[in-house]
């Protein structure tokens, strides 16, 4: 089905576009793509509609993380909406103004997933760019969508991670909780023994580790010990 509707997608363009995915950027031509998707009233914003629809074009489920990287290289700001201008910075960047072009660099946004650094900074980006505005910090079932989608494949302990947090007594996450639930994914071991309670971890992370011992039916050092 989903090979069906992009060969009917792809009969809205004509054999220009297969000259023009070969030849040099055009900004023109790149606007005129953006305006595909966005309402008369509101040229210059792509909205969710326009967003299912340019997902649906290039092939891409809007919950996939490439859609991720793809709004990190356009810096965009708001969950489901392109502006014309960050369109055009992550598209100017990318050399892209067709969906062939796009579909070419699939493959690259991915591969950024695997540079450390880079996938650093996408990370930090999800939380500002999913949560809500007028909220300082995530709500719970964003912030276990937005793990499950950037740490759920590559953290042994996510699952563990999640039903703590499914149990737990938090009802939001804060920018500093998330950045330390990254360098606690990537630095604490499997079986722990390289956790120091008495490190500078936030406490949801002290919380989490002694909530997994009990689960594995170890000892545990009680937080209430150490004045926490």
């Amino acid at each position: 089905m989903r090979q069906l509707l992009q060969v009917i997608s792809a009969r809205r363009y004509t054999k220009s576009e297969d000259v023009s995915s070969a030849s040099s950027f055009s900004q023109k031509r790149c606007i005129s793509w953006f305006r595909e998707y966005t309402m008369p009233d509101d040229p210059d914003m792509l909205g969710p509609e326009g967003m299912e629809k340019f997902c649906e074009d290039i092939g891409v489920e809007p919950e996939n993380v490439v859609m991720l990287v793809l709004a990190y290289k356009m810096n965009a700001r708001q969950m489901g909406f392109f502006t014309l201008s960050e369109w055009m910075k992550g598209l100017s960047e990318l050399q892209c103004d067709s969906i062939a072009k796009v579909q070419q660099k699939l493959e690259h946004l991915r591969n950024l997933l695997s540079e450390a650094q880079t996938f650093k900074g996408i990370y930090r980006y999800a939380y500002d760019f999913a949560r809500d505005k007028d909220q300082r910090s995530m709500d719970m079932e964003t912030a276990k969508v937005m793990l499950q989608l950037l740490l759920g494949k590559h953290w042994p302990l996510f699952a563990q991670f999640a039903q703590f947090l499914e149990q737990s007594k938090y009802k939001v996450i804060n920018k500093d909780q998330w950045c330390n639930i990254l360098e606690f994914s990537r630095t604490i071991s499997h079986d722990l023994t390289n956790y120091d309670l008495d490190g500078a971890w936030p406490v949801m992370l002290d919380e989490f580790v002694e909530w997994l011992k009990i689960q594995r039916g170890e000892g545990v050092t009680s937080l209430e010990s150490r004045g926490s």
